[in-house]
């Protein structure tokens, strides 16, 4: 089973702050999916691999690139 990461770990992976990650969410630079577990924010650890090998590219190129429905 794939782990879910939080916020705060994936700050740590991506040597950012949690602020500069909620930022990344909100201004639709970052691609992964948000799994949302009642008011906790999770993301795969598979996924932000993934997104990161890919060169960190916006959501909706993201969403583009994984042959997913773009909003």
């Amino acid at each position: 089973m794939e782990s879910l990461l939080t916020i705060r770990d994936v700050a740590a992976t991506l040597r950012l702050s949690q602020r500069a990650v909620w930022s990344m969410l909100s201004s639709g630079r970052f691609g992964p999916e948000v799994i949302r577990l009642g008011r906790s924010v999770r993301i795969r650890s598979g996924e932000l691999s993934d997104w990161v090998l890919a060169g960190c590219p916006n959501r909706v190129d993201w969403q583009a690139q994984r042959g997913e429905a773009v909003p």
